[in-house]
C-alpha cells in the first residue's frame, strides 16, 4: 500500500496533474485498493483538515496582499527603495530585493511578491542594460522572501501541522529572512561589477523623505500586524483582518487608486488563489491521514535513527530531501505531507520544532524558483520574456546562495530561537 501510495501520486506528478488532485486520487485509490478505512473517512479527514481558526488567516493575508498591490503599494514601494540604494553598483537588482522585502512582510506570498515588485523592476532593469535573463531571475529569487519573512502562509501551516506557535514561527523567521536577503544583495552587487549596465542617479535627501513619505502607509502595514501579534495584543487570524481593513482603507481612501468597480477583480482573484492554498491543504490532510494510517512515520523514523547517530548528518540529508520536494511539490503540500514524518524524527536529535520549522520552510522557499515547478521562474518568465531553460542556467548562483544560508541557519539555531526566546 506504501507503494501504491507514493508511486500514484509521483505518476500523476509526472503527468502534470495538479497537486491537490494528484494527491486526492492517491489518498482514494490507496483507500479502496487496501481497505484501510470506511470511504466516508475521505470527505469527514478533509473537511477536518481545513476546519482550523489559524487557517483563516490564510485567504485573509491574500486578500490584504491582492489589495496592496492592487492599490499602488509596489510602485511606492520601489520609489523609495530606489532613493536609498539604487545609485550603488548593481542598484535596480538590489532596490528589487528591497523591494521584495518589504512587500514579503505584506503579501505572505512568493508568487504575489514576484508579480507585484517584477512587473515594475523586470522592464526597468532590461531598459537599464541589464541581461533580460538575470533580471527575471533576480526577481524569482528575491520573490521567494515573500514565504520568509513573515506573515507567510507556510509559516503558518508549519505552525498548524506542528502545533506550535504560529507567532513563535513568525518570529523565528525575520532574521533567517534577512540574512537570505542580504546575501542576495551581496550577489547582485558582485554581478553588477563585470556586468556593466546604466546606474540611477544618488538621490538626494529631499528625494529621499519624499518617497519615505509616499510609502510611510506600506512600511507601516507589516509594523502594524507583527507588532500586534508579537505584543499579545491579537492572534494571526486577527492579524489577517487587520491586514485587510487597513490595506483596503489605503487603496481606497488615502491613495485612491482602488475604486468600486476594480473590488469584484480583486475579491475573484483573492478567492481563487485562497481556494487552491485550502484545497491542496483539505486533500493534502487526507493524504497525511493515509501516511499514519500505514505507519510510514514510525517506520522512516527507525530506519533514520537506526542508520545516522547524529544530528549534523541527519540536518545535511534533510536539507537534500527537502530541496529536492521543493523543486516537484507546493510548499503546502510538502509542509503537510513531511512535516508529520520528518518532525518527530528531529526532535529525537534534539532539534526544536521552530528552528526546524525555518529550516522546512527556507528549504521550500527555494523550490519556488529552481526548475521544474518552481512558481516564481514562470511568473518572471512571463513578464520578462525568457524562455525557462534559459531562465533556468541563470537562477543556479542564486540557488547555491540561498543554499549557503539554508546550512547557516540549520547549524547555527541561534539565527531561528534568539527573537522568539526574547519574548518568552
Amino acid at each position: 500500500m506504501i507503494a501504491l501510495l507514493f508511486g500514484l501520486l509521483l505518476a500523476l506528478l509526472l503527468l502534470g496533474v495538479p497537486i491537490a488532485f494528484a494527491l486526492g486520487i492517491a489518498a482514494i485509490a490507496t483507500i479502496w485498493q487496501g481497505s484501510l478505512m470506511p470511504m466516508l473517512i475521505v470527505p469527514q479527514e478533509t473537511i477536518r483538515s481545513i476546519n482550523s481558526f489559524p487557517l483563516l488567516a490564510i485567504p485573509f493575508f491574500v486578500l490584504a496582499g491582492f489589495l496592496m498591490q492592487s492599490g499602488g503599494i509596489s510602485r511606492r514601494l520601489v520609489d523609495f527603495s530606489n532613493t536609498l540604494v539604487g545609485a550603488t553598483t548593481g542598484g535596480l537588482a538590489i532596490v528589487a530585493i528591497v523591494t521584495s522585502l518589504f512587500f514579503a512582510a505584506i503579501s505572505g506570498s512568493g508568487t504575489a511578491t514576484t508579480a507585484a515588485v517584477g512587473s515594475i523592476l523586470i522592464p526597468a532593469m532590461i531598459a537599464r542594460g541589464y541581461n533580460r535573463d538575470y533580471a527575471a531571475a533576480n526577481q524569482a529569487a528575491s520573490g521567494a522572501l515573500g514565504v520568509i519573512i513573515p506573515p507567510s502562509i507556510p509559516l503558518i501551516l508549519y505552525a498548524i501541522s506542528a502545533n506550535v506557535s504560529v507567532g513563535d514561527m513568525f518570529v523565528a523567521a525575520v532574521i533567517p529572512g534577512i540574512l537570505v536577503a542580504l546575501s542576495l544583495m551581496v550577489y547582485a552587487y558582485v554581478y553588477a561589477l563585470g556586468h556593466p549596465h546604466v546606474r540611477e542617479e544618488a538621490a538626494s535627501l529631499g528625494d529621499i523623505m519624499k518617497a519615505g513619505r509616499s510609502a510611510i502607509l506600506a512600511i507601516l502595514m507589516p509594523m502594524i500586524v507583527l507588532g500586534g501579534i508579537y505584543g499579545g495584543i491579537v492572534t494571526p487570524t486577527e492579524a489577517a483582518v487587520i491586514a485587510v481593513v487597513y490595506s483596503l482603507f489605503v487603496g481606497v481612501v488615502v491613495y485612491r487608486e482602488i475604486g468600486l468597480a476594480d473590488l469584484p477583480g480583486i475579491f475573484r482573484k483573492s478567492a481563487v488563489t485562497a481556494a487552491i492554498v485550502l484545497v491542496i491543504i483539505a486533500t493534502a490532510g487526507l493524504y497525511g491521514r493515509i501516511i499514519l494510517s500505514l505507519q510510514v512515520p514510525g517506520m522512516v523514523s527507525n530506519l533514520v535513527v537506526g542508520s545516522i547517530d547524529n544530528a549534523i548528518l541527519f540536518l545535511i540529508l534533510v536539507n537534500l530531501l527537502l530541496l529536492l520536494v521543493g523543486m516537484f511539490l507546493e510548499a503546502a503540500a510538502a509542509i503537510l505531507i513531511f512535516t508529520p514524518i520528518l518532525l518527530p524524527i528531529a526532535q529525537t536529535f534534539g532539534v526544536h520544532p521552530v528552528h526546524f520549522g525555518v529550516i522546512v520552510v527556507v528549504n521550500l522557499a527555494m523550490g519556488m524558483f529552481t526548475p521544474p515547478v518552481g512558481l516564481n521562474l514562470f511568473v518572471a518568465s512571463q513578464i520578462s520574456g525568457s524562455g525557462i531553460s534559459r531562465l533556468s542556467r541563470y537562477i543556479l548562483p542564486f540557488v547555491v546562495v540561498v543554499f549557503v544560508n539554508l546550512l547557516a541557519i540549520s547549524f547555527l539555531p541561534v539565527l531561528s530561537l534568539w527573537m522568539p526566546g526574547l519574548y518568552e
